[in-house]
């Protein structure tokens, strides 16, 4: 039996960021990655999501403030450019972007209001169809590129992170101590207690701890694209796009649209949270065939800056709790951190900070974020701008 201070389950972004932040301090950390550097087969992979900072809730917004020092930091220790700092533009029939420029403001965060002429001058690579809540310490951040960096800080800090590595069971033993079961893919068996394991499984955290009093977990299938760009001289900021009435146009949209430029691979554009249900051992990583011809569609009718004939269909999972607030709490030794789907990798620095103090008895975390929350029946998204 092997014993440590703690064992973080799930080496994707949420667990990394703990296993970092915890061997920052000093702490005794064993990182568990089921899959090996780089797979595909949860929600942490891929070279860009939106670091788009569009929220009016504040705590939301005290996160941002956070967030960006925290990148800052583990660029710096890393010696890796994680961010690219091109914007966020926001554009659509949204109510809230008043709220949200009021809230942005109020923290410092740059945010500014731009005329549809102005962004079409900036911006030709997108037909914009309302004023553009614009956010300049907003853009991309390369995903992959973030799961090397968090995975080599952390055993530089003296994490021992382990791929390969499949946690098994968990069983607590009191409030202060956990025993985890593993098992490697070469049938290795191990056992570590620990007083505490954080769980950050994403799609697959009900597996493992479904016992717990958590918000109900849906796991979704979401299939955005890459699109190829027509002119590579132009600029491209991050982009999140709300939908008008069905009868002006808007009646194949399944949802706000999210997107990025993706250096190397086209303009990213996605459908928010609206793909199938899945068992995350069960899937099947392909596109449904209507959702891709409606991006298609969305991408002729609003991105005259790609060409959405050359298409390439991408694949990962969401796992959202009916409000899309996140899951951050302590049950007695466990610690569990879930439902980052849609808005979550921006706070990957803050959320690791967070689980990393829970682990540390140093709590709690914000009420919204709590494990036996009562949610209402409407949930609805935490900011109305979110984007991945």
């Amino acid at each position: 039996m092997t014993q440590v201070e703690t064992v973080v389950i799930g080496g994707g972004a949420m667990g990394a960021a703990t296993a970092w932040q915890l061997a920052r301090r000093g702490r005794e950390v064993a990182l568990l990655e089921r899959y090996e550097p780089g797979h595909r087969n949860g929600a942490s992979h891929g070279a860009s999501r939106n670091f788009n900072v569009a929220y009016a809730d504040p705590v939301y917004v005290r996160m941002l403030v956070e967030a960006l020092p925290l990148w800052r930091e583990l660029e710096a220790e890393s010696a890796t450019s994680l961010l690219d700092l091109v914007g966020v533009a926001n554009h659509g029939r949204a109510a809230q972007f008043d709220a949200v420029h009021a809230a942005l403001a109020a923290a410092g965060i740059p945010a500014e209001f731009l005329p549809v002429d102005e962004a079409a001058r900036r911006w030709p690579g997108i037909r914009w169809d309302t004023r553009v809540l614009f956010n300049a310490q907003a853009g991309r951040v390369n995903a992959d590129a973030t799961i090397a960096a968090l995975h080599e800080t952390a055993a530089s800090a003296g994490a021992d992170v382990r791929h390969r590595t499949r946690a098994t069971r968990i069983e607590p033993l009191g409030d202060q101590r956990v025993r985890v079961a593993s098992v490697t893919d070469d049938g290795v068996e191990e056992v570590f207690e620990a007083r505490t394991a954080v769980v950050t499984l994403g799609a697959w955290t009900t597996k493992l701890v479904g016992g717990l009093a958590l918000p109900r977990l849906v796991v979704t299938q979401e299939q955005p694209a890459h699109f190829a760009v027509r002119d590579d001289a132009i600029e491209w900021p991050s982009y999140n796009h709300f939908p008008g009435p069905a009868d002006a146009g808007y009646e194949y949209w399944r949802s706000p649209v999210y997107g990025m430029l993706t250096p190397g691979e086209g303009v990213k554009a996605g459908w928010h949270g609206v793909g199938p249900v899945v068992d995350p051992d069960a899937r099947d990583f392909l596109p449904r065939p209507d959702q891709l011809a409606d991006l298609q569609r969305y991408a002729r009718d609003w991105l005259p800056g790609v060409d959405a004939d050359a298409v390439t269909p991408i694949s990962c999972t969401y796992t959202t709790t009916p409000d899309e607030h996140f899951v951050l709490d302590r049950v007695g030794p466990i610690v569990v951190g879930a439902g980052f789907s849609g808005h979550g990798f921006k706070f990957t620095p803050v959320v690791g900070r967070i689980l990393a103090d829970l682990a540390d008895g140093r709590g709690p975390a914000p009420e919204r974020f709590a494990a036996d929350r009562v949610i209402a029946a409407a949930g609805g998204s935490p900011t109305g701008l979110a984007g991945r």
